[in-house]
């Protein structure tokens, strides 16, 4: 059994895609692109809300960016290693849905489980091509898939992007799947304690990546990735 998509995004935890790339997503699901996303955990040493608000507000988004599928693979948050048990199950995903890119959190950040989640879908995207590795999926046998490129977003930190995407048109849809997660972010009327995500700047410096991003090709909003391989290309006037 599979679902062949065209993206597959991975992120440590709901809101991570939200957050870092989800301008690029909405822009994708507009040319017609399937994406899919699956959360490695339900982000439940956070702060704020609970494990059972996390999955509802992360359904809410899926549903403001068009997702195919949204996944909950329920590692331990904090806790996941880059051992065979977790390799394995994110290569059922990656076999499951076939994409031909993937999607991982940033492989450095101030959140030590998203360079972790990084340098596990890295593995699992190679591991995934190799036919002697068994997996399956709901009882049924899977057949080796390799997406063609694996790319980063990148998150708090700065770090020097391989490449920008325009996202000037779909960066509202972006700020509304970011407030979907109204447990996380700026909210007066929320009593539990604040976090680095809740300040009332925070959303203020999430534009402010946005803006950066965009600057340096030449538009209002842009979102950077990390190629994890060089990109090529056969016509250099692709890239005007």
């Amino acid at each position: 059994m599979s679902s062949t998509i065209d993206v597959l995004v991975f992120a440590a935890h709901p809101d991570d895609a939200e957050l870092a790339c989800s301008g690029t997503i909405a822009k994708l699901v507009r040319q017609g692109k399937r994406v899919a996303l699956v959360d490695l955990t339900l982000g439940e040493l956070g702060t704020r809300g609970t494990p059972e608000i996390r999955l509802q507000e992360a359904s809410a988004s899926a549903t403001i960016l068009g997702l195919s599928s949204r996944h909950n693979a329920q590692f331990k948050d904090g806790y996941f290693e880059i051992d065979a048990s977790h390799i394995q199950t994110v290569i059922s995903y990656i076999r499951f849905f076939q994409p031909d890119i993937i999607l991982a959190n940033a492989p450095e950040d101030r959140h030590p489980d998203h360079g972790r989640a990084a340098q596990l879908i890295q593995r699992a995207h190679f591991m995934s091509g190799l036919t002697k590795i068994e997996t399956s999926w709901e009882g049924l046998t899977q057949q080796a898939h390799r997406a063609r490129k694996l790319y980063h977003y990148i998150q708090d930190r700065w770090l020097t992007p391989s490449f920008i995407v325009d996202i000037t048109d779909t960066y509202p849809i972006k700020l509304d799947s970011i407030k979907a997660f109204s447990s996380q972010f700026y909210n007066p009327s929320n009593q539990e304690p604040s976090t680095y995500i809740s300040s009332p700047t925070f959303l203020s410096y999430i534009e402010g990546r946005a803006i950066e991003m965009g600057h340096q090709i030449g538009v209002k909003y842009g979102e950077g990735f990390i190629s994890s391989s060089p990109i090529g290309i056969e016509d250099v006037t692709e890239l005007l």
